[in-house]
C-alpha cells in the first residue's frame, strides 16, 4: 500500500460529507508536520484578517485552503488544481460551507496566465510533481503584484521524505524529481525573477524519525495486512505522544538539513 492512494481513499470518503471533511483536515493538520510548518510561516508572514488575493496553486484536498479562509475571511482566494474531482470535491465542500470568498477551479500550473493579479501564492507538495518547474515559477512571478510572496513547500534532495528510499520500490510516487537543494531552487526563482527572502529545512532529525513512526510505517502496515489495520489505534496510543513532540521540536528547531524545504520568495 503507498502513501497516496491511502489518502485519496480517506478523501473519497469524506468528499461529501463536510463534517467529515473538517475532520479529515483536522487529521492532516495534526499528523503532518508540512502542515505544521506552513501554517507557522503563513501566521508568521500575515497578521489574522489580512486583506488579500491568494491563490492556492495546486490545492489537493483543499486543507490550506480552508485554513486561509478561515484565517484571511476578508481576502479572495483562488484554489486551482489539475484533478478535476478534487476541484469538484472542494468546489462542493467550500460552497455548503458558506466560504463566498473562495473561488475554486480546475487549473494547469504550466499554462496559467494571470498578470499582477495576487499578493500572496501558497504551493505545497506540488512542484516536485512538475517537471517544467522553472515555467512555472515565471508564471508565478507574473501573477504576483510588486511586492508579493510565493511560499513553496517541497522536498529537498536530502532524501525527499523517502522518495528515493532503498528499502521500498516508491513509497512516495509521481515525483519528476528527488527534490530541490537551497542552491537549485534560489537560481530558479531568481531566474524567474524572483528574490529569496527565506529558506529553511524541514523534516530534520527529529521530523524525519516523526514521519517514519506517524506516517509511514502505519500505512505499510496497513498494506500489509487486514489485521494490522484493526491494530492501528492500539499503535498509535503509545506512539503518537512520542510523534507528535518529535514534531513539535522540529518545528521549533533550526534544521541545519532536512528532507524538505521551506522557501518564501518576493517580486521585487
Amino acid at each position: 500500500m503507498k502513501y497516496d492512494p491511502v489518502k485519496k481513499v480517506f478523501g473519497d470518503i469524506v468528499s461529501r460529507n463536510t463534517f467529515l471533511r473538517k475532520v479529515f483536515y483536522f487529521l492532516l493538520d495534526l499528523m503532518f508536520l508540512r502542515s505544521w510548518h506552513v501554517r507557522k510561516k503563513v501566521k508568521e508572514l500575515y497578521s489574522r484578517g489580512k486583506v488579500m488575493d491568494i491563490l492556492d496553486a495546486g490545492m489537493g484536498f483543499g486543507q490550506y485552503t480552508y485554513f486561509m479562509a478561515k484565517r484571511f475571511p476578508k481576502s479572495k482566494i483562488l484554489a486551482v488544481d489539475v484533478k478535476e474531482d478534487q476541484v469538484e470535491d472542494c468546489a462542493y465542500f467550500f460552497s455548503k460551507c458558506g466560504f463566498e470568498n473562495v473561488k475554486v477551479q480546475t487549473g494547469d500550473l504550466t499554462t496559467m496566465d494571470y498578470r499582477d493579479e495576487f499578493d500572496f501564492i501558497l504551493c505545497v507538495d506540488v512542484m516536485e510533481h512538475i517537471v517544467e518547474d522553472e515555467l512555472v515559477f515565471r508564471n508565478f512571478t507574473k501573477a504576483l503584484r510588486k511586492g508579493g510572496r510565493l511560499l513553496v513547500n517541497t522536498p529537498s534532495n536530502l532524501g525527499g521524505s523517502d522518495a528515493d528510499s532503498e528499502d521500498d520500490e516508491s513509497f512516495i510516487e509521481e515525483h519528476a524529481r528527488l527534490g530541490y537543494s537551497k542552491e537549485d531552487i534560489t537560481e530558479k526563482v531568481t531566474r524567474a525573477g524572483m528574490k529569496m527572502e527565506s529558506f529553511s529545512y524541514t523534516y530534520g532529525k527529529y521530523g524525519t524519525v516523526s514521519w517514519r513512526f506517524g506516517i509511514k510505517y502505519p500505512i505499510l502496515m496497513a498494506g500489509a495486512s487486514k489485521l494490522l489495520i484493526l491494530l492501528l489505534p492500539v499503535y498509535y496510543l503509545f506512539t503518537l505522544w512520542f510523534v507528535l513532540i518529535l514534531m513539535w521540536l522540529d518545528v521549533h528547531t533550526e534544521n541545519e538539513t532536512g528532507t524538505g524545504v521551506l522557501m518564501v520568495s518576493v517580486k521585487e
